[in-house]
């Protein structure tokens, strides 16, 4: 066959190296997941408990603006140093959360005045 895959034998500290960086990296994804649902549980807990309106929607968005963050961060792999894009990726995510918070203030603004 011409479109067979050839196989390479990796040697034992290289699989060793690529189990432990494997396990660094799972544990990463499974502590930001981790923070996720905190801040959620945290959010549906200050709805939960009556706060005043002009206190629930800032904190909530704040911390939705948080697991957009960590979402972006971890499951996007824009923790990788090693991306071709990176700092492309990070100029346009710096500037979306900029173009985000000035709508966010414009909409407040607007609303409570």
């Amino acid at each position: 066959m011409s479109h067979d895959t050839p196989v390479v034998a990796k040697s034992q500290a290289q699989y060793e190296y690529d189990r432990h960086h494997n396990a660094v990296h799972m544990r990463k994804q499974v502590i930001n997941f981790a923070i996720m649902i905190f801040l959620t549980f945290i959010a549906f807990a200050v709805v939960a408990a009556d706060f005043s309106p002009y206190l629930i929607a800032p904190f909530v968005l704040l911390l939705a603006g948080i697991q957009v963050v960590l979402q972006l961060y971890a499951f996007m792999h824009l923790e990788d140093k090693k991306t071709h894009f990176g700092g492309v990726i990070a100029f346009f995510m710096w500037f979306g959360i900029l173009l985000a918070f000035t709508f966010f203030l414009a909409f407040l603004t607007i609303v409570w005045w």
